[in-house]
């Protein structure tokens, strides 16, 4: 299959720096029979067709891919051709001679014409037309006269070196090749002007970094162009660490790369940094199927976060290439492959596709000396002092190797529960969380970030209304975490006396302990007759509140500090395939991972990595084969991350292999709209949710049962709902039979063959109990450069702010609306700024576009919600869904939360509110243009005697200490 330039052109073996671009001199040393190769600069180098065997190789993966079945054949036909082109130069010249580079080329296009490989054929005149034209513009901006005064560049030994004005030239030429609407000339310009005599190396760099940065916002291009300025200082450093360059240009990466890889593995395993086992791969062969044209793929954002946070480095220095960097996390996880050179290929041209993206955790880790891979860990807290301070303990170890944790406090007794081994009253549950607050902030993330914590209550815990003001600025700060996120686990009993507006009762879970493992109408019938008894006076502690106020705190304190997060029990374990197996206590860190826990016995794990639904529009249309391979390759990869996974805590070790559970899934859904011209506020967008979240289930299920015939069913799988042919779509049924079809409403439209599917999965097993979960996604988002996971647009324009930086940040898909229409200018892109990345309040912008690039607030909720439903139907787990609310007021809030449980939803995360008196734009920068209007200097003064929303962040990310970066 043909895929898109540049990422998938292969690079010409005659190239001007594939045939001996090392050598010292103009002219090769003659010796009689040999063949040399006169190069475009005129060098005269010795004739190597290793180095065409390369380039064919490339040519052959870009076209076939590096799958197992196709390997054997690639590199057979290889050898082929290039012994054929060999010989026709040996029998042209038998005495020795020059060939020029262009002979060269013209040879191998006929040579793959005669052999009727035309695909490949096609991608190699393309990529030699596209060199072409780069080095036609390189010569015109080489003629172009810059006045700069004399420069001299300090070398790090101190001496002065004349400025390569030369070298520059090409860099930002190849910075902007291929990107429309950029100017090479603009950039070096302005970078010149802020140079001086005696600047260094990096501040060359760093001058030409921030030229380029300036202009995207004027066009989106140059975040391409200053990604690709970045790259330099990324190759000065790794090839210079590595022996093998001081400077290169991207056009001589092609030769570069193959050298880089063996020599990384070797410095990096001698260094202590990875894992000896990366020595056993075929280095050549892998070394082969790097290509280096994507490096160009990625925006500003995208490589500078790679740059601060993911590249392995030493004594600051980073020694990891893009290239290399996916092609370690591909061995890394390939490594306990029966043919793992093949899979090591297959996995990197996924993920340096950006088609498909592994967690952060599998992207730091893979193929390192302790590859702790997966994102977060789920445990239950038991009720007594030794099982507490051990899940503490436990807490500390796992969030010491980076996980994000989800912790289910609801076994532990309430305030003023009997201790008989005291003779005393517990203090209840806030002070230990208090614990688990500064345990998360003590023993941070491996360093690299703060600790992260979650703790779920359900709702009928005696505790639950001191829990809900967890989060709150005022109060006894000994009984406050500000450190730590919170979650109510609310049975649907609880929410049917809401909507009934009847009583609710509270309980301390040492008098009702089997309320913890039960749900549906098992836990109803036992909640009812617990309430009997505190009636009767058989309990000693309970408390009885109207169940419509205490869902009114929630809500309250939700809008105020933005804790705790609303999750729902019973869907959750009801549509669960392991009910046979335990019970769900809560969710993780970012609430899409529902899995079993056990008090001192399993830890549930998150595995995850995300389908970029971006990648996957082709023409407008979801390619649906496309996707088919990129879940199969993924869905193999995530099961490879469990065997090779490291656990710092037995009890996750226990329960990953028992169970074997991954979490499959998307991101970029916003952008997938954008290229199929369909608004987030539509029918069509709920539609294509359904549609493209349907195709992953369907996908994922039939790759988990493919691996389970290769490797065997996990150890769980009989007695599953799997086992019994009940897949995700089918469990909607046994919600509404346990709530009652009046209290929800799902789809339940199928579009695919699951009958077969249902058949396949009963006889063939399942390899992973649950395969699909939707996480956050926000880093590596930025990293492929597209909308993260299934969040609607934040702002058309704005300035994002992480310890990397600053990056302006601009919708491009409008941007090239705008132009179409003529109004894309300097006007348009400061009314922007001022709106806020708004286009409502901008007179001269077409409705169709207002509605198209609706912002976040400006999505109504139940769009979210009935999207976050479509999907929800498919997911055999749940989904991070932010809920957006302008004009935040209790009846909204209201509203969308009972929509949600009515939705069949089984989590929602951060609830991202403007309160009614900040939808309107109250603080700008001072100035005439941006003054604050006396109206709105007013209503904000009126709403400080009210709540105040909480504030909204951004993002879940790596930069944001309330997330652990699952994604």
């Amino acid at each position: 299959m043909q895929t898109d330039a540049p990422s998938s052109q292969p690079v010409s073996a005659t190239s001007s720096n594939a045939t001996g671009a090392n050598a010292p001199s103009n002219t090769a040393a003659h010796t009689p029979g040999q063949l040399r190769v006169i190069k475009r600069n005129g060098t005269v180098v010795p004739y190597n067709d290793d180095q065409i065997s390369i380039a064919m190789t490339k040519a052959f993966l870009a076209v076939e891919g590096g799958v197992a079945a196709a390997s054997s054949r690639i590199h057979e036909t290889v050898e082929k051709l290039t012994n054929q082109i060999s010989s026709t130069f040996r029998r042209r010249m038998p005495s020795g001679g020059t060939i020029h580079i262009e002979e060269i080329q013209d040879q191998v296009e006929l040579i793959l014409m005669r052999a009727g490989e035309h695909k490949v054929a096609r991608d190699y005149v393309i990529y030699r037309t596209e060199r072409a034209k780069l080095r036609e513009a390189q010569k015109n901006l080489s003629r172009t006269a810059f006045k700069y005064p004399d420069i001299n560049v300090k070398q790090e030994d101190g001496s002065l070196t004349p400025l390569d004005i030369v070298r520059l030239n090409t860099l930002v030429t190849e910075a902007c090749a291929g990107l429309k609407n950029t100017d090479p000339s603009a950039i070096l310009t302005e970078a010149l002007r802020n140079l001086y005599d005696g600047v260094t190396d990096d501040d060359v760099n760093t001058s030409l970094v921030i030229s380029a940065r300036t202009l995207v916002e004027r066009e989106p291009q140059y975040t391409y162009a200053t990604s690709r300025l970045l790259l330099d200082k990324l190759r000065s450093e790794a090839l210079g660490f590595l022996g093998i360059a001081n400077k290169a240009t991207q056009s001589e990466m092609s030769e570069y790369y193959l050298q880089a890889l063996p020599a990384y593995i070797e410095q990096g395993v001698a260094l202590e940094l990875l894992d000896p086992k990366l020595k056993d791969f075929d280095l050549e062969l892998l070394g082969k199927a790097l290509i280096a044209e994507r490096d160009l793929q990625f925006t500003y954002l995208g490589l500078q976060t790679l740059y601060d946070r993911y590249f392995i480095h030493s004594d600051d220095v980073r020694i990891e290439l893009p290239q290399i960097f996916f092609m370690r996390i591909a061995m890394g996880l390939a490594e306990r492959e029966e043919e793992k050179n093949e899979r090591a290929i297959e996995f990197y041209r996924l993920l340096s596709s950006f088609d498909y993206m592994s967690s952060t955790p599998t992207l730091f880790n893979a193929g390192t000396l302790r590859p702790q891979l997966s994102s977060c860990y789920l445990t239950t807290i038991p009720d007594d002092l030794h099982g507490i301070y051990g899940a503490m303990q436990d807490n500390a170890l796992l969030s010491k190797f980076a996980g994000g944790l989800g912790n289910d406090w609801t076994p532990v007794r309430s305030l003023g529960a009997y201790i008989k081994g005291t003779n005393g009253r517990s203090q209840g549950v806030v002070p230990f969380l208090k614990v688990a607050n500064d345990t998360a902030v003590a023993v941070n993330q491996g360093g690299k970030r703060k600790g992260a914590v979650c703790a779920y209550l359900e709702t009928w815990h005696l505790d639950i209304e001191e829990f809900l003001e967890l989060r709150k600025n005022t109060g006894d700060d000994r009984r406050r975490t500000h450190d730590m996120n919170t979650a109510n686990w609310v049975p649907d009993l609880f929410m049917k006396r809401m909507f009934e507006d009847e009583h609710w009762t509270l309980f301390s879970p040492h008098e009702t302990p089997d309320l913890h493992d039960l749900f549906g109408k098992a836990f109803e019938e036992r909640y009812e007759e617990y309430e009997r008894m505190a009636a009767n006076g058989e309990l000693k502690l309970s408390k009885k509140v109207r169940a419509l106020d205490l869902w009114r705190k929630m809500l309250g304190m939700l809008f105020e500090t933005g804790h705790p997060w609303i999750t729902f029990k019973d869907a959750c374990n009801l549509r669960s395939p392991q009910q046979h197996a335990g019970v769900i206590h809560s969710s993780n860190l970012c609430t899409e991972i529902t899995l079993n826990t056990k008090a001192n016995e399993e830890i549930a794990v998150c595995n995850l990595g995300s389908v970029n639904l971006a990648q996957h529009i082709i023409d407008g249309k979801l390619d649906t084969a496309k996707m088919a391979a990129t879940i199969k390759t993924a869905v193999r990869m995530l099961d490879n991350v469990i065997d090779i996974n490291y656990y710092s805590v037995p009890a996750a070790r226990t329960s990953n292999m028992r169970h074997r559970p991954v979490g499959l899934g998307i991101m970029g859904f916003q952008d997938a709209l954008y290229k199929q011209n369909i608004a987030y506020s539509s029918k069509e967008a709920v539609e294509f949710a359904d549609e493209s979240m349907e195709l992953v289930s369907y996908h994922a299920i039939a790759a988990s049962s493919q691996l389970a015939a290769e490797r065997g069913s996990y150890g769980t799988f009989d007695g599953s709902l799997w086992s019994k042919g009940i897949l995700p779509i089918d469990s909607i049924k046994l919600l509404e039979e346990n709530r009652g079809a009046k209290y929800i409403q799902m789809d339940k439209t199928e579009r695919l063959d699951w009958a077969t599917l249902r058949e396949t999965v009963k006889t063939q097993g399942m390899r992973n109990s649950n395969v699909m979960a939707i996480a956050p996604t926000a880093t590596i988002a930025n990293i492929t450069g597209v909308s993260q996971s299934i969040e609607p647009t934040y702002q058309n324009l704005y300035v994002k702010s992480n310890l990397s930086g600053e990056f302006t940040v601009v919708n491009p898909y409008l941007v090239r609306d705008l132009k179409d229409r003529g109004l894309w200018d300097n006007v348009m892109i400061n009314d922007l700024k001022y709106y806020e990345g708004s286009l409502q309040k901008i007179d001269r912008v077409p409705e169709d576009l207002k509605t198209m690039y609706a912002t976040a607030f400006e999505v109504e909720p139940r769009w979210l919600v009935e999207a976050a439903s479509r999907r929800q139907k498919w997911i055999d787990q749940a989904q991070s869904l932010n809920l957006y609310i302008a004009g935040a007021n209790g009846k909204k809030l209201d509203i969308t939360y009972r929509m949600a449980w009515y939705s069949g939803l089984k989590t929602t995360y951060y609830l991202r509110a403007l309160a009614a008196s900040s939808t309107e734009k109250s603080t700008v920068e001072r100035g005439s243009h941006n003054a604050v209007s006396s109206e709105n200097q007013s209503q904000s003064t009126t709403a400080q005697a009210e709540p105040q929303a909480a504030p909204v962040p951004l993002a879940c990310s790596i930069d944001e200490p309330d997330c652990e970066a699952c994604q």
